[in-house]
């Protein structure tokens, strides 16, 4: 298990592939942690090396005191690529991820090649409907909004096969305030100014039965960033890495081999 210490927090990580390999990066969506990338990997192009990890307050890494912002977040992701010594990475955010990609790329643009921005927006909900979740997870737990978060998450035959069953036990599983402080991030987040002004090659991916971040309102963000590409995954909700991997590293690959970095 490898872990750094970076802005005062201990973030779980992992590092795969040939030291000397271009190098992505992958941020996980609310509630979940960085196995949601496991499906994916297998299908990438040889030789990429690739970093994932668990953000503040998920899977193995720390819980600090919340609330959490985006900004502190993207400052978290920035600090373990340069503790890595790392450099030219492609980024490839999900949900809350791609929240803190875009705030990385405008803080902290010098460490990146090229930005994916997976079912995300720059703006996403609204402060009240983000305090309602948080009010009401630390009322009943996380336990009781599992079931209505996996038909965001999933398509209906995605879960009436039972493959969604594990992913909701991932959530109800997460730290609970961790949880919440990055509710709290996103529902203070407002990137469209910043994301407006990105002057790096960005790629947006939506799933067409995404519950949680539909694909207009992934089209409302592409709009906003110059010579940005969208692709929908027919068929995918939310989590299109889990349940359409092979679609969602057939677009990944297609950027990489475009901006080449790989």
């Amino acid at each position: 298990m490898d872990t750094k210490s970076v802005n005062g927090v201990d973030l779980h990580y992992r590092l795969d592939g040939p030291k000397a390999g271009p190098v992505v990066m992958f941020a996980n969506s609310l509630g979940t942690d960085l196995r949601v990338w496991d499906a994916l990997l297998p299908h990438l192009p040889d030789g990429v090396r690739t970093l994932r990890y668990d953000k503040r307050g998920h899977g193995l890494s720390q819980q600090t005191p919340g609330p959490y912002s985006i900004e502190q977040l993207a400052d978290d992701a920035a600090a373990l690529v340069r503790e890595l010594d790392l450099s030219e990475v492609v980024f490839v955010g999900l949900s809350i991820g791609g929240l803190i990609g875009q705030s990385l790329a405008a803080r902290h643009g010098d460490l990146l090649r090229g930005l994916v921005i997976s079912n995300s927006a720059a703006k996403i909900g609204d402060e009240a409907m983000w305090r309602d979740r948080v009010d009401a997870i630390r009322r009943d737990g996380l336990d009781s909004i599992g079931a209505a978060t996996m038909e965001r998450w999933f398509s209906p035959g995605f879960i009436a096969s039972g493959a969604a069953a594990p992913w909701q036990r991932m959530l109800e599983r997460q730290p609970l305030e961790g949880y919440a402080a990055c509710c709290e991030a996103i529902g203070a987040a407002d990137l469209r100014d910043s994301t407006a002004k990105l002057d790096l090659p960005v790629q947006l991916i939506a799933g067409e039965l995404d519950g949680s971040i539909p694909p207009e309102t992934v089209q409302g963000t592409a709009d906003l960033i110059k010579d940005a590409r969208i692709d929908v995954i027919p068929g995918a909700g939310h989590i299109p890495c889990v349940e359409k991997p092979a679609e969602y590293a057939a677009i990944l690959t297609r950027f990489l081999t475009d901006i080449g970095h790989v």
